[in-house]
């Protein structure tokens, strides 16, 4: 996957970053071309070749969130499933290898080199029913969070993300990791989504990724490391200073 450069993401990246209230909303759009380079070829032929498959065999996905009601401001592992009665779940989507490679390896790219998804089922993957639930379902979170910020941008941003990938065309899958496989499962994480808008014609798919954490949290409490750690070395350095070398600095 290569990732695909834009000015006008750029620009919202940066405005999508930013304190609200009593967290930090950090989120980031990207475009990746779904053409395989080197390394996308061998661990697609790695995967194929482990689960004894063809690119164009069909996996069973994950129900949409809607079923899962959880389009609410809110974390939740739970893939709970219906139930008919008679022990059975409830249909679902399903994937071809090939498509589901492009997320994984979308995951990967964005993510790295922090996290490597190539084990990743795609049970943990969901197809939205629709391209006007899911834009309700991010519009939902980020209004119920960042309310006026993220009403300054939301016009700029859904027409970029638009110019982009075509949104009318596209499919729209969703990335619904348990606890363990989260790159967002640290304390403090109060919500977060992971969205591909693929457009297979292009051959293109916009990732768009996004959390609130915490102000409270240790994660949040990490962002801001550096400038603590240089400012608890300038400290420590002033302490180890002589007592005229330190007045010497105060005045």
């Amino acid at each position: 996957m290569k990732l695909l450069e834009s000015s006008r993401f750029e620009a919202i990246n940066s405005a999508l970053c930013f304190e609200t209230g009593d967290c930090k909303i950090i989120g980031r759009i990207e475009s990746y071309s779904c053409k395989m380079a080197g390394g996308d070829k061998r661990l697609f032929k790695t995967m194929n070749a482990e689960a004894g498959t063809s690119p164009h065999d069909l996996q069973a996905l994950s129900p949409p969130q809607c079923v899962l009601n959880i389009h609410s401001p809110s974390k939740n592992y739970s893939h709970s499933q219906s139930d008919d009665g008679e022990g059975h779940g409830p249909l679902c989507d399903t994937i071809s290898r090939k498509t589901l490679f492009y997320l994984i390896a979308t995951l990967n790219a964005s993510f790295h080199p922090d996290y490597d998804f190539s084990q990743a089922k795609s049970e943990e993957f969901s197809k939205e029913p629709s391209l006007t639930w899911a834009m309700n379902s991010i519009d939902s979170n980020l209004f119920a969070t960042a309310n006026q910020s993220y009403s300054a941008l939301r016009h700029q941003l859904w027409a970029a993300v638009d110019s982009e990938i075509c949104l009318s065309e596209c499919d729209i899958y969703s990335y619904n990791p348990d606890l363990d496989s989260d790159p967002y499962g640290e304390d403090g994480c109060l919500w977060s989504f992971n969205y591909f808008f693929y457009n297979k014609k292009l051959k293109r798919i916009v990732f768009f990724t996004c959390r609130a954490v915490s102000l409270n949290s240790m994660e949040y409490c990490g962002t801001d490391s550096g400038i603590g750690q240089e400012l608890s070395m300038d400290m420590d350095e002033e302490t180890d200073m002589p007592p005229k070398e330190q007045m010497a600095l105060v005045y």
